[in-house]
Formats: structure tokens, sequence, C-alpha cells
């Protein structure tokens, strides 16, 4: 296989352009450095298409390696041949390889090899044969032994057909139409387990198509299956099969048919039905998987680039019953100022003590936002501070945001190290009110997955949802950039060709140094060499500098192409100390590109960036982004009624829907059907995590507390 062309083939990529990325992955560069300061070299690729080229790369030499290792194997026992070598160099997959490769395999003891054992390989090659003229039962007799343990003809047959079986077994051309045949024709059914749990009541009687049932619905039945709630099976009519394996097997005007029937109907029974509904439970399982690590991956990438809400000192309440609300206010750069705890979420908690208590914090900080958390008790925290914000003469707003995961940075080693005068549950009310100030920036401090907006991210091979994860919040970081002043070594980590040892090393050299003043200052850093520097260094922004680019996205490396640009735009040293240029897009304008480029030494795109970065220096692209609906009051799951119109926003998206918070303490459903007026295949088609939506209430069911909403209804009744 060429793997390169292969690849290029696959993801519609340009040879040239393909060569290039697997040279640049192959030295030791990061993605986001690809992507951003090497678009001349692959035609503007994004990120995640180029993420999705190594991927891919990376698997398809996985199958080159096996490919070899297949090979070495068959020859080592004297058995490859130049038509074995075809085959295995055609193989596409690792499962075409491994069926090859099965006939070969070494093998436990199975009845087929103790029935070779006993001598009965001519006796099974004569019945495949279909030749034979004679009285099998007579021919069998010749191969009684009573010491290798064949006392009658019967038993001599048996082992024949244990040999046959065993041979179409391994057959890798069998196996490859079977697995075909079953994905394409088979049905997956789900029964009631021995544990009793209603939760999977609608699989408890549940059939579908193999090649038609829905990712989720794959995983929710694993997860039964693994709780014992369920059992699973996969079906096919044993008939298709055997006529399939009848044509192929049976010799016209041959013999001995009946006893090769009942070879072949006991090879798929025995040996390959189960075999093959593990493979094709496996492939729906990774499809399934990878599925929903991809919709884990959009919301986190859309959770992540919520817009910062900027130039707010804010409460953070971290909601509770017994032990109380913890609660701690931060100044607009996301400095601790004071902490404390309020009650005021149970009926016996005294309202009037806890009201004077917020308003006095809110009065002395000048707290103009509050930031709930959305666990436990936010319904009752929410309309407490819903009733205190509106008997205040000032303007205060509040919003509930996603709690999720700041348990566990709480409780971590980075947040005692951050915050080790404070109990867990302080820190987490800290972490709640600056995750709304810079989602990004907190929010890189805690495990990925532990970040509420996936559809069983729990049911997931850990290990690949972790590199997914992992590079989404690359992606994300480097997008947006990191003030190297008051970036935290979690964050700093996430930037190209940082490790979290470097990060380390960044915060430690700036505390003992005071302020990073020049990008070129990270080389001085412990075990920054000059590879990390260039990886990293345009993803770093220092405001307020020697060198007004080093606030800007312009990599050090196109810092003499910048400043030419900018003296052939007519532009002094009074605008480049400023590092405004006002009408440049106009100066530009009236220029060749093309031409410039080329007198600049760069290529187009290069050219491209650093206008850009020229004309919005420090610019950070969250903020082009709707921002977050904050509210003022509140309502309850009572008050809500059918047909009402309301603003949310979107919490998140999975395959049959979206969660909207439309600020009833409890998130309604929009179905798949209810998102828009035309067919869509998926709702990320339609929403993201953080999108702001107007709904229309279908129906409230206050015992179960679900609550049905449409998007597609409320845009019709406006």
């Amino acid at each position: 296989m060429d793997i390169l062309k292969t690849l290029c083939a696959e993801l519609d990529v340009r040879l040239d352009y393909g060569e290039n990325i697997v040279k640049l992955l192959d030295e030791g560069n990061t993605i986001p450095f690809i992507a951003r300061y090497r678009k001349e070299l692959h035609g503007e690729m994004d990120d995640q298409r180029i993420r999705q080229f190594a991927e891919r790369l990376e698997a398809l030499r996985a199958i080159e390696e096996r490919r070899a290792e297949v090979s070495r194997l068959i020859d080592e026992q004297g058995k490859l041949t130049d038509e074995l070598t075809e085959k295995i160099n055609a193989a596409k997959t690792m499962t075409e390889l491994e069926d090859i490769y099965r006939p070969y395999r070494p093998k436990r003891r199975t009845r087929a090899s103790i029935a070779r054992e006993k001598g009965l390989a001519p006796l099974a090659e004569l019945i495949f044969g279909q030749e034979f003229q004679g009285d099998i039962t007579k021919e069998a007799e010749k191969y009684i032994d009573e010491e290798k343990g064949v006392t009658n003809a019967q038993e001599a047959i048996d082992g024949a057909k244990d040999i046959i079986a065993e041979d179409v077994s391994d057959n890798a051309d069998f196996r490859k139409e079977i697995r075909r045949l079953t994905y394409r024709d088979g049905t997956i059914r789900s029964a009631q387990g021995k544990e009793e749990n209603p939760t999977y009541q609608m699989y408890f009687e549940f059939a579908e198509p193999v090649n038609r049932v829905a990712d989720h619905r794959i995983l929710a039945m694993n997860r039964g299956e693994k709780e014992g709630a369920l059992s699973v099976k996969i079906e096919v009519e044993p008939e298709l099969i055997h006529s399939y394996l009848g044509r192929k097997l049976l010799k016209k005007n041959g013999t001995l048919h009946s006893l090769v029937t009942e070879s072949y109907e006991d090879a798929y029974k025995r040996l390959i039905a189960p075999s093959i509904e593990n493979e094709i439970r496996g492939i729906l399982t990774e499809r399934a998987e990878t599925g929903a690590i991809s919709l884990f991956g959009i919301n986190l990438k859309n959770l992540l680039l919520t817009p910062p809400v900027k130039g707010h000192v804010v409460l953070g309440v971290d909601p509770g019953y017994r032990t109380g609300c913890k609660l701690a206010v931060v100044d607009e750069t996301g400095k601790v100022l004071e902490t404390g705890v309020g009650y005021f979420t149970l009926e016996h908690h005294d309202k009037a003590r806890a009201k004077a208590q917020l308003t006095r914090l809110i009065e002395k900080h000048g707290v103009t936002l509050v930031s709930i958390g959305n666990g436990t008790a936010t319904g009752e925290s929410e309309s407490f501070v819903s009733e205190l914000i509106s008997e205040l003469p000032r303007k205060v707003q509040y919003m509930v945001v996603s709690e999720a995961g700041a348990s566990v940075y709480s409780a971590s080693k980075l947040a005692a190290e951050e915050f080790p005068d404070y109990d867990v549950s302080l820190r987490s009310a800290v972490s709640i009110a600056r995750r709304l100030q810079d989602p990004l920036a907190e929010l890189v401090k805690i495990d990925p997955k532990s970040i509420g907006v996936g559809q069983y991210q729990h049911d997931c091979n850990q290990k690949q949802l972790s590199g997914a994860l992992g590079g989404v919040v690359e992606d994300c970081v480097n997008s947006v950039g990191v003030d190297l002043n008051t970036a935290s070594a979690p964050l700093l980590g996430y930037v190209s060709g940082i490790n979290g040892t470097v990060a380390k090393n960044i915060v430690e050299y700036r505390e003992q140094n005071g302020r990073f003043t020049s990008r070129k200052q990270l080389l001085k850093v412990a075990k920054l060499g000059n590879k990390a520097f260039e990886q990293s260094a345009g993803f770093m922004r220092i405001s307020g500098g020697k060198e007004f680019l080093d606030n800007t996205s312009v990599h050090p490396e196109s810092y003499a192409a910048a400043k030419e640009l900018i003296s052939l735009c007519g532009y002094g040293e009074e605008e480049r100390k400023k590092g405004v240029f006002p009408g440049l897009a106009a100066r530009i304008g009236a220029m060749n590109k093309a031409e410039l480029a080329e007198k600049l030494g760069i290529g187009e795109p290069t050219l491209n960036d650093i206008i850009d970065s020229l004309q919005r220096p420090g610019r950070d692209p969250r903020d082009e982004l709707p921002k977050p609906l904050l509210r003022s009051g509140c309502l309850s799951l009572e008050d809500l009624r059918p047909g009402q119109i309301m603003d949310g926003t979107v919490r998140n998206v999975i395959d049959f829907g979206a969660f909207v918070d439309i600020g009833v303490h409890q998130d309604g459903l929009v179905h798949i059907s209810q998102i828009a007026n035309r067919y869509i295949k998926h709702p990320t088609e339609v929403l993201s995590v953080g999108d702001v939506v107007k709904v229309k209430v279908l129906s409230v069911d206050p015992k179960t507390k679900r609550i049905s909403l449409s998007i597609k209804e409320a845009i019709n009744k406006e």
C-alpha cells in the first residue's frame, strides 16, 4: 500500500500537500503550528483537518507494520507463497489482514487439531474433494485406531468433519462475505437481563437492522449489557449464510454433499457466527464511540470558546443544602477578593440574614454579575439570587454556569497549590466565578473528560477519548492565544510545543524575574529550546512589551516581513511604537498582493495573516461570537405553560437533540425533529453548545421534571 496516495485519496488532499504535512509531522512540528504558520505548504487546511490527516496516517502506518509482521510470521512457518503475499499486500484493513493470518495463527487445541493428531486429515480431504464413489463408512473404518482414540467409523467421520469445519471457518474470503451479509441483513436484538433496571425499559424488547441502528443506541445497549440489565445479540437468517457457503463449497455432480453440508453448517454455527457477531459488535461500538468522541469534541470546543464576560466583578455561588452555599468574589482579573458561606436554600434558613450577607458582598466589592453553579440546590439558589437582585438599587445580573468538573478541580493538587488557604468547596466557588469571566482559562485546569458536555463518554475507549479531547483543548487554546504574563501553567501547557514541565518553568521564571517584556525571553526559560520556541512563540501574547508585534499572532520568523510591509505602506516610527496603523486595509488594497508577497519573501496566506494581525492586535476570536445570555429573574417548573416562547442557552448537543437551559432549574429537550424546518442528519448541523435560541414550550411534566421544547415552532411563530 502506498500510504501517502491512499491517505490523500481518502481525505481528498493534494498529493504534494500531503507529502508536506507528513514531512512536517515527522520533523516534530505540532498541528497548531502547521495549521497556522505553514499554510503555504498545505493549502490552508485547518487544524481539525490536519489532525484527521495525522490520525489516519498513524492508523495506516500501523496497518503497514502489521502487514510486514504477518508476512514474517507466515514466512517463518515456510508457508508464504506468491499468491499469499499478493493477498497480504492487497489487504486494506486490520480485519482483512487478521482474516488472512487466521489459518497460520498458533491455536490452542481444538476439535480439528485433535482430529489431525488422530490422523484423520486424509479422510477430511477425501470427503471435501467430493469425488469418492464408494461407501464412506467402510472407507472410514480404515482410520479406526484405538490407541489414537478412534474406536469406530462414525468417530472418524465426525473428526474429519471437524477438520473441514475449521478450514471453512479459517477461509478469509468466506469470513469477509459472511461479515458483509450479517451487517447488511442482520438484526440487533436486546432483551431484559438478570438485573432489574427501568432505565433500559425501551430496550427490553428491542430490535433494529444492524445497518441502521443509531450510535447512541449501541452505546446504551452496551452499557445495559455491562450492568446486567440487558442481553444483546445479533441475528441473521442461517439459511442466508448456508446458501452462500453451499454455492461456494458444493461441487456440481459431486458426492458426499450431505457430509460437506453438515460440516459447513457446523462451521457457521459453532465457529463463524459467534466470531462474526463479536466482530460486528466491535465495529458498531467503535463507530459509535468515534461518533460520541467527535460529538464530545464539538461540544467541548464550543464550550471552551464561549465568549468571556469581561469587565465584571463576579460573585461565584456553589449551591448546597445542609453545608450551605459556598461564595467567592473575584475581581475583573479573577483575583479572589473575599469568600464565605451563605445559608438560603432550605426552609429553616434565615433568608433575611443571607440577603444582608450577599448585599454586603455585592456593595462592598461592586459585584455586577453572579455566577451560579448548576448542581445540587441550583433551583433554590437561583430563586434566592433572582429575588435579591430585584431588590437592589444597582443593576446586577446572574447566569447559571455548568459546574461540571469543578469538584474534580477543587480537590486536585493544582487547586491546592493555587489556593492553599481555602478548603475544597471554596475553591469550587472560585472556579465557578472564573469560568464565567474566562471559560477557556478556567476549564483547561480540569480533565476534559470531567466536563459534562458528552454522551456516553464514560463508555468510550478512554485512551482515544483523552487523546481526542486533548487535541480539542490544544486547538482552542492556540486559536485564542495566551497572555504570557497572566496565563496559568495548565493553560500554558496546551500551547503548541510546550509540555507541563516547561509550562511550570515559564511561570517560575515569571515569578522570579517579573513580567516578560519580549517573546525572546522565552529562550531563557529552563528546557525551552529553539524548537519549542519556534512552535510556541506565535501563540504567546505580550501587551505593553518592547516589541509591538509580540502582542499579535505574527510569528517572530515573520517580524522582518511585517516591518517591511509597514514601511512599504508609509507608516513611520510613531505608528510602529503604538502598534496602530490607521487605513492599512485601504493602502494594501491599492497594491498587488501576489507581487507584495513575493517582494517580502513570504506566501500570500502568511501575508494575509500579517495584515489581519496588524489590523487587530491582541485580537480574541471569541469576542466575535454571540455573548452568553445573562438573566435578572427566574421561573419555576410550575410557571411553564405549553405555547410559551422563551430565550434559552444550549447546554449540551447529543445525537437525538439538544438540552436547553430556559431558566427553570431544569434543562428542556429539543428533539432533533423540533430543531429546524428542514431535514437535518444531526443536531450539530444547526446548534452548538452556548448558542442562545428562542424555544416554544411543547409540554411540561412536573412529576418526571421533563420539559419538551421546539425551536422550529418558535421560529415559525415569529
